[in-house]
């Protein structure tokens, strides 16, 4: 699928809360448990440093979305965070990808310096392996760090990108 990625806008924000919404249901990436509506939607949408939705080129639909921000403030404020979701029934065609490297892209510009992930699940594997390949460093793991929907604990692997050599 070919998709091109624009900064947010009020019109996509019913489906990045859908695409949203879905991860937040399964439990297993995010550590939301609050579910968006279109008002406090589009307030989180906004608040951001950048937010991407990922677009399908051929039917304008919107199958993606990223969100970037500072990752603490003050003398850390360099460094910034991310999330990303895919619309669940067409995961795995690589749109993750395409928008992690916008992210990259769009950090950059925004003048951060390094890209830090605090919680990737350790059974997160697609995200792990794609971390991975696109040059992540992994700091460690901690042990039970995230909640799991049964109410068991799962570790999580906190992850960086220098973004400046």
């Amino acid at each position: 699928m070919e998709i091109y990625i624009r900064e947010y806008s009020k019109k996509d924000c019913k489906a990045l809360c859908e695409i949203w919404n879905e991860v937040v249901k399964e439990g297993v990436a995010f550590p939301q448990e609050e579910l968006l509506n279109e008002a406090s939607g589009d307030k989180f949408f906004k608040e951001q440093t950048f937010t991407g939705a990922a677009v399908n080129k051929l039917t304008e639909e919107v199958v993606g979305l990223y969100i970037l921000h500072p990752n603490n403030i003050g003398r850390c404020g360099h460094i910034c965070n991310a999330s990303y979701a895919v619309k669940k029934d067409i995961r795995g065609e690589h749109i993750g990808k395409k928008l992690v490297l916008h992210c990259i892209d769009t950090a950059r510009k925004k003048g951060f310096i390094v890209l830090q992930f605090n919680a990737v699940v350790a059974t997160n594997v697609y995200a792990l392996k794609l971390y991975k390949s696109l040059g992540f460093k992994q700091l460690g793991v901690i042990p039970k760090g995230f909640r799991m929907p049964n109410g068991t604990y799962e570790s999580i692997i906190p992850h960086y990108y220098l973004l400046e050599e």
